[in-house]
């Protein structure tokens, strides 16, 4: 197989919270983790000893492996990606330089208990709109890329959480809902500590679409019509869960890189 090769930061900090980013894969000593114990977005945390059985958990998949100072256990983990066919790079200068450099990282405190299979679970309301697509399309991409997402009757929602182990959200007195007159999408922002524009300015929008005011964000009312139009589509929940992360990827991308772009008619003719 190909020897692994290295992911700048900043090549890192552009993949993460899209479609194609790889599968962040924390490989640090507990040492290590316990003097810094937050992770990248999306991190999953793994040991290195036991890299030949969790190895086929990412087959299909591409990976970035993080060690304290991308040193010698994120190379060896790399290696063996590599030899079980998973194209893997190592991320330069670790969780230290990562760190140092301002990037964004998630406290692993704030994450809920995790399942046999590794994976968070979360319950909330059935039919959801918006709020409860954003928050799941956020946690996938910068939190979990495996979470479990239960919809359930509003009556029962605190009841399977605590039967299934699953967090619940979007629903009154719990953690992880609306706070004053932010939503549940900026409650998960602040909590998780992902201070980044294109989602600060994501989290406007949603809240502008979600509480009916959408003179917070130009888009809110393109929002909710794609929200509307997508619930309408779908019966079942989590059909409409996946079209849902495709319809926040593209707001994500517009709040990260075209914000300032417009679209008239007549186009400029060539040579104008």
């Amino acid at each position: 197989m190909a020897s692994t090769i290295t992911i700048m930061q900043d090549k890192l900090a552009r993949l993460v919270g899209t479609p194609k980013s790889p599968l962040v894969v924390d490989v640090r000593t507990e040492e290590d983790f316990s003097a810094d114990p937050r992770i990248l977005p999306g991190a999953l945390r793994r040991g290195q000893a036991d890299v030949a059985v969790w190895a086929r958990d990412l087959t299909g998949r591409t990976a970035v492996v993080v060690c304290q100072k991308g040193g010698k256990l994120s190379h060896g983990v790399a290696a063996w990606l590599c030899h079980e066919g998973i194209p893997a790079e190592v991320l330069e200068g670790g969780h230290e330089g990562w760190a140092a450099a301002g990037l964004p990282l998630v406290s692993a405190a704030k994450l809920p208990p995790r399942d046999k299979q590794g994976r968070t679970v979360w319950v909330t309301r059935a039919r959801p709109k918006v709020d409860r697509i954003a928050c799941p399309w956020l946690i996938r991409r910068f939190i979990d890329p495996f979470a479990v997402f239960l919809f359930v009757q509003p009556s029962e929602v605190e009841a399977v959480g605590e039967r299934f182990g699953a967090a619940p959200f979007d629903v009154e007195n719990v953690f992880w809902s609306h706070r004053s007159e932010r939503c549940t999408f900026d409650t998960m922002v602040d909590e998780f500590g992902l201070d980044m524009p294109p989602l600060r300015r994501l989290a406007t929008l949603v809240r502008g679409t979600d509480t009916g005011r959408p003179n917070l964000a130009p888009e809110a009312p393109g929002l909710l019509a794609a929200s509307l139009g997508l619930s309408r589509m779908y019966t079942d929940d989590l059909e409409q869960l996946e079209a849902g992360l495709l319809l926040y990827d593209a707001f994500y991308r517009l709040c990260r890189d075209a914000t300032d772009e417009t679209h008239n008619w007549p186009g400029r003719k060539g040579g104008a």
